[in-house]
């Protein structure tokens, strides 16, 4: 996927339709027990919580639509960008897009990517989900695959990024709706 400058935006984290696209994608290139690089990839995702979003907006709409609201606020440059959206880890700014769903803007520290953006949390067309959930769907859908879930399954593909066995059936069952999330 082409990001244009000024973005950095992740969208094996951000953006389920990208998601999808690269489970099939790997799908047909891995096998078990996956390419060292594959699995470099998914820990990419960290260990925290993210959102996803899930709703109609293609991520060129997205970028453009970033594009103007900055445009029209004079802050798309540098400098201006960054006064505006505020240089500390904690500042960051929301602005709501033509589908209703709202983005976090937050200045990054570089030189033609500084504009980072995801999905705000608790947004319309927006999921929130821990990576290590998804990096468990994702791992399950390219190198097992089964229609079938078992909990011996995922914790096969679990293993693979150095995951603990799922112990707790909630924890099982969270990552079971992943899959399900990810195969619609």
């Amino acid at each position: 996927m082409h990001i244009p400058e000024p973005f950095i935006f992740n969208p094996l984290k951000h953006y389920l339709a990208f998601i999808k696209s690269y489970i099939e994608t790997k799908a047909e290139e891995e096998r078990y027990p996956g390419s060292a690089a594959f699995i470099k990839e998914l820990k990419h995702l960290g260990t925290c919580v993210m959102d996803v979003y899930h709703g109609g907006l293609p991520t060129e709409k997205i970028f453009s639509e970033i594009t103007g609201f900055l445009e029209t606020r004079g802050c798309l440059q540098k400098e201006e960008y960054m006064k505006w959206a505020g240089r500390s880890w904690k500042s960051y700014r929301i602005i709501l897009l033509s589908d209703g769903s709202q983005w976090t803007l937050k200045y990054h520290n570089h030189e033609t990517r500084y504009v980072h953006i995801f999905p705000a949390r608790s947004s319309r067309y927006t999921f929130r989900v821990k990576a290590n959930t998804i990096m468990s769907a994702v791992l399950y859908l390219v190198l097992i695959g089964k229609d079938y879930i078992s909990d011996d399954d995922l914790n096969k593909a679990r293993a693979l990024a150095g995951l603990s066995p799922v112990n707790e059936v909630t924890d099982a069952e969270t990552i079971t709706q992943m899959i399900e999330i990810l195969r619609g």
